[in-house]
């Protein structure tokens, strides 16, 4: 049995903290339990150190003052890990996390990283709570999901941690001490490939007392959610563990200079730019990129990205798929590697020359590669594709069309800078092969020993990407 510790945080909780201990205590698990309290003036600590004589795996540890719900988390997470416990189940003490669940979020931690429960599940999960609650907590939800990508339930407390699968390092890289502490936490434990899993919970409205989150915590968490958004453009490394170690071809030329934009994490000096972007590539294209990768391949197909960038978009196929990534810049690679610590390899490389055998790969795939080049190495890269495939195997290539939104929107962009803003700075690196039609992409592949098999440009990404498929 995995040693498991669940822990409370306390702060003027005295008349549920001795209800709460009973029933965890009733729950009959093979756990301890931890109360950590900041001072309560109401003689909360003092009432849980009482306690201690009728349960006997109370721990209860006391703070020199009212220090923020996060650090109380920071601290119960250090504190478990110090004491080599395996599971940490985390709850608040008002009962809107009911102990009757920790069974089922148990039972959760053993197919992934981290379970949390959500309001998100399953409907009518928030009875008793009126109408300016629901609002600020579904706009909390949306923020988290479309500025940071975190689909699940980002602001609750109530989570099990497998410590022993997670680092005690990941969490150290959640820096906030307040109601942010969860949100950021988990956009951390997610950036760095681990595994969320859900379980379906019901939040009714507090059982005793108030709620101690102000309207000014709920207005400084969507400040720092968008401020996680800038610092992420700006420095992602510091939401990221080490990435492992990439062995570099000093050899390889990067002619189109592509080190100059990965090594400052494809920042164009345009934090909006950024932040739109970002959203766009996570909440369309990665849908989209794994909506096809499905339809083409079976799980636990080898499939290469080519020209992998920093791979945000592979977070959850490295986990389905045995992945490979290359890529010129050294500067990608990095980001990459921080980003999938699941992928199978991490190479330099050229995609006009890859490091590989003929026939290796299940698929190859890219995004935004293509209309980088000429039309004569864009040849040379699909021959090149075509070497590395198993026979039957597949390219899948998402290819900005020449008739896309993003090509208007980005024209109109560099006019607007150019002739108001007096600036020559692209927003994104020059695009000199745009898609033109299916036709067009029939051609291109028959070429280089390739049947189409299946061509795309609609509303699936707001007319941006031409999808195609060929077939070796």
């Amino acid at each position: 049995m995995p040693k498991i510790l669940i822990f409370v945080p306390t702060y003027n909780e005295r008349e549920n903290a001795p209800l709460m201990a009973q029933q965890l205590s009733e729950l009959r698990l093979d756990a301890d339990i931890l109360f950590v309290d900041d001072s309560s003036p109401d003689g909360t600590g003092e009432m849980l150190e009482s306690l201690k004589p009728e349960i006997p795996r109370l721990v209860v540890h006391h703070r020199s003052g009212k220090l923020g719900i996060g650090s109380a988390h920071a601290k119960a997470i250090s504190w478990a890990f110090a004491q080599s416990y395996e599971i940490l189940v985390t709850m608040d003490c008002d009962f809107t996390h009911s102990p009757s669940d920790i069974p089922a979020m148990l039972e959760k931690a053993q197919s992934c990283d981290l379970a949390v429960g959500s309001r998100w599940a399953r409907k009518d999960s928030l009875p008793g709570w009126n109408f300016f609650r629901r609002i600020m907590t579904r706009l909390g939800h949306f923020l988290t999901k479309s500025v940071l990508g975190i689909t699940q339930d980002a602001s609750g407390a109530f989570r099990a941690y497998r410590l022993d699968r997670l680092p005690p390092e990941v969490i150290q890289l959640a820096k906030s001490r307040n109601y942010a502490f969860f949100f950021e936490s988990l956009y951390i434990i997610s950036r760095n490939g681990f595994e969320i899993g859900e379980v379906p919970i019901t939040l009714p409205a507090r059982t005793y007392g108030h709620s101690k989150m102000a309207l000014g915590d709920a207005f400084r968490s969507a400040c720092h959610i968008f401020s996680i958004a800038l610092q992420n453009i700006r420095r992602p490394e510091q939401f990221l563990l080490p990435s492992r170690h990439l062995r570099i071809d000093s050899g390889l030329q990067d002619p189109q200079d592509w080190d100059s934009y990965w090594n400052h994490s494809g920042e164009t000096g345009n934090p909006v730019y950024e932040i739109i972007a970002g959203i766009y590539r996570r909440a369309v294209i990665k849908r989209n990129l794994e909506s096809a990768v499905h339809r083409h391949f079976k799980e636990g197909s080898s499939l290469l990205h080519a020209g992998c960038g920093s791979g945000q978009v592979d977070v959850v196929l490295q986990r389905v798929m045995e992945l490979t990534a290359v890529d010129i810049s050294t500067g990608a690679l990095a980001l990459y590697a921080r980003n999938n610590h699941h992928a199978a390899a991490i190479q330099h490389g050229t995609i006009f020359q890859l490091p590989f055998a003929e026939a290796t790969f299940d698929g190859v795939y890219n995004l935004g590669v293509m209309e980088h080049f000429t039309s004569e190495e864009i040849q040379a890269i699909l021959t090149e594709f075509h070497r590395v495939l198993k026979p039957g195997g597949k390219v899948l290539l998402f290819w900005p069309h020449a008739k896309a939104t993003s090509v208007l929107v980005l024209r109109i962009c560099h006019v607007f800078m150019k002739s108001a803003l007096k600036s020559d700075k692209q927003l994104h690196p020059p695009e000199i092969s745009h898609m033109h039609s299916r036709q067009h992409a029939e051609g291109i592949l028959s070429n280089a020993g390739f049947k189409l098999v299946d061509y795309s440009f609609g509303m699936q990404d707001f007319f941006v990407q031409a999808i195609v498929v060929g077939m070796k």
